[in-house]
């Protein structure tokens, strides 16, 4: 669905259109058992919108650059929070209403992704947003610190000309939707470049068997951090050998692990808020797969949240919560790894060649060249 709003080039992607390929489409080889959509949407409740931010303007400067939103319990996400944590593997980055999700423990409303200029925007229109859904809280107000995280996408996008409007912020939360998360160029990624390739936003699942009791969780990453030459997938020194098209030269004071990731780790298991920075901080692990060393210069933030015990979060003074043992949370380390690794290798695999402000180019990485490196290397694994 296309529309021109603004003067821009606006973009809905709530839903897949055009599904772009994906890691395990080219034979990409990955651990766990994913959900049926393999995306953060296999955990039930879970919505996604996104808008794209897609224009040439005067001078030679690009628009290239969106909002991606999640919304823990979909619609009903605006007054009933869930439990959940944060963890900063390196903080050269910003998410916004941490310091009351740590003192809390509660994720209160949506996440929201964009470049790094459009925070308070984007912040602004999501407390706005939830103002004119409904009723007050019992304060006369919609108290709200909202969650919004952001990456650079300076490279490609006219960062500077601060293109993300509020009507952008709310069309991506009206948009939200169940179902298939489109990947790549899209959303908050629409600008975003990852190991020196183009990236964006990438997503995927597990399913844990646990004390008898089948749970999800899912990933959704905003992946625009790394150099060339770190990047490994399935093991398979990638960036060792695919040199050419790089975004810096070797003499540039750019060429330095300066990016920056936004990962979102959602799950249906009864988790604690200790439990749940627990698991995001084994995002960070799924990262270092890829072969990221969160530089001085990375803006490394995760964040998890569970959709389970909905009654313990209903306001009552008294409640009760379900919650999974310490020692049972093992399988959910795993998962989180794992899907970490897949979501950001979805999003290098979707993502294709884009041509930003200024004349700056970021090339999508060349898929037969890739699946030749996994044969050599034995990693291939045939497409399903």
């Amino acid at each position: 669905m296309i529309r021109m709003l603004s003067a821009s080039l606006l973009l809905l992607s709530s839903v897949v259109c055009a599904a772009a390929p994906r890691a395990r489409d080219v034979g990409i080889p990955f651990e766990g058992t994913p959900g049926p959509l393999n995306a953060i949407s296999d955990v039930a409740g879970v919505t996604v919108g996104q808008v794209t931010l897609i224009d040439d303007l005067a001078g030679g400067r690009k628009l290239r650059t969106g909002v991606t939103a999640i919304l823990p319990r979909g619609r009903a996400s605006l007054a009933a929070p869930v439990f959940g944590g944060w963890f900063a593997l390196n903080g050269n980055g910003e998410m916004t209403g941490t310091t009351w999700l740590e003192e809390s423990g509660q994720l209160e409303g949506p996440v929201l992704l964009t470049n790094t200029h459009s925070v308070g925007v984007v912040r602004d229109a999501a407390i706005a947003w939830r103002v004119k859904q409904g009723d007050a809280d019992a304060s006369g107000y919609w108290w709200s610190l909202p969650v919004v995280a952001e990456t650079w996408d300076g490279h490609l996008n006219d960062i500077n000309g601060f293109h993300v409007r509020p009507e952008h912020v709310e069309r991506a939360l009206a948009g939200a939707r169940p179902g298939p998360v489109e990947e790549g160029n899209v959303g908050g990624g629409t600008g975003m470049i990852c190991h020196e390739f183009k990236c964006g936003i990438g997503t995927a699942s597990r399913r844990i068997a646990e004390s008898g009791t089948e749970y999800t969780l899912g990933v959704l990453v905003q992946a625009n951090y790394g150099l060339r030459d770190s990047l490994l997938i399935a093991g398979v020194p990638v960036g060792q050998h695919l040199r050419d098209d790089r975004v810096y030269s070797e003499a540039d004071p750019a060429a330095g692990e300066t990016g920056s990731i936004i990962i979102v780790v959602a799950t249906d298991a009864p988790l604690l808020p200790h439990q749940l920075k627990r698991l995001a901080r084994r995002a960070g692990m799924g990262l270092a797969r890829m072969g990221s060393s969160a530089g001085n210069g990375s803006g490394d933030i995760f964040i998890a949240f569970s959709t389970a015990n909905a009654e313990a979060l209903s306001g009552r003074a008294l409640s009760q919560a379900s919650v999974l043992g310490n020692d049972r949370m093992d399988s959910l380390f795993l998962a989180t790894v794992q899907a970490t690794e897949e979501a950001i290798t979805n999003a290098l695999i979707a993502a294709r060649d884009m041509q930003g402000t200024e004349g700056r180019y970021a090339r999508a990485i060349d898929h037969e060249a890739l699946v030749a490196l996994l044969k050599r290397y034995g990693r291939y694994a045939a497409a399903p």
